[in-house]
């Protein structure tokens, strides 16, 4: 079973951040977000991953065939090129396919285009710019129960602004951007069967959420798994400074 990441897109909400950097490898605590969401799956015990590249994917492609050099002390011999690790601080058990789907391809491209990566009838599929503290075998699980082609989870999105909770006039307290929607959207974190693919194409302007997604509906296969915990997304430069600054207070809620 692949985990399939979309990384493609060109994040211009974010700005400046995003015009020399794609999305996933923005920072919180010093990894992408794209490394964050990865440790989800893996902590879970899905370690194989298709990442769908588009704009700057060259960067994506760098930051995992360096990994080490990026993240450990090491000595080089400038006349051999040979290299000596001095310490590796983490060993990650995860195989990392990295395909370019196409700098200005729509969500539904990207996923067909790696389709001959996909050797499993089922698989996961995700957004390279959302967190959560989802469990993802209950959402495996789930997914095996009803039968249908694509399961999505469904969460709450967070309020935009702090919520301050009054009793007689008095602030009792003040809850940061608390998640008080009744309303549910796509939160990513998502798993389908294989014949998902026949509802896209290769085509650069194939989307998945308006067409396939609207069709998979129409034919009653897709089920939504609640998820009733946290929820976060890297969507605008707020959520960007929001995310560090949970990590660097320790209430990194997706951090396992």
């Amino acid at each position: 079973m692949k985990v399939v990441i979309l990384a493609g897109g060109k994040g211009s909400r974010l700005g400046q951040r995003t015009s020399i950097i794609p999305k996933p490898m923005l920072t919180i605590g010093y990894k992408p977000i794209l490394w964050h969401i990865m440790k989800i799956y893996s902590n879970s015990g899905f370690n194989e991953f298709i990442i769908c590249l588009g704009h700057l994917g060259i960067i994506i492609k760098d930051f995992f065939y360096n990994y080490n050099i990026l993240n450990c002390d090491f000595t080089i011999d400038m006349n051999t090129k040979a290299i000596n690790f001095h310490k590796i601080n983490e060993k990650l058990d995860w195989k990392v396919t990295l395909i370019d789907t196409g700098r200005n391809t729509l969500k539904g491209g990207r996923i067909k285009r790696i389709e001959k990566y996909l050797d499993s009838d089922t698989n996961m599929l995700t957004y390279g710019d959302g967190l959560a503290d989802i469990n993802i075998q209950k959402l495996l699980e789930f997914h095996k129960s009803h039968g249908k082609i694509l399961t999505i989870s469904g969460v709450h999105p967070p309020s935009r602004f702090g919520e301050i909770i009054v009793k007689e006039n008095k602030l009792q307290f003040f809850l940061e951007k608390p998640q008080t929607s009744t309303s549910l959207i796509n939160g990513g974190f998502m798993i389908f069967n294989r014949e998902l693919l026949d509802y896209l194409t290769e085509d650069e302007d194939c989307d998945f959420e308006r067409g396939p997604l609207q069709k998979l509906a129409e034919d009653e296969q897709i089920a939504i798994y609640k998820h009733l915990g946290y929820w976060e997304c890297m969507d605008t430069e707020r959520d960007y400074q929001f995310l560090n600054k949970l990590w660097h207070e320790n209430r990194a809620f997706w951090n396992i």
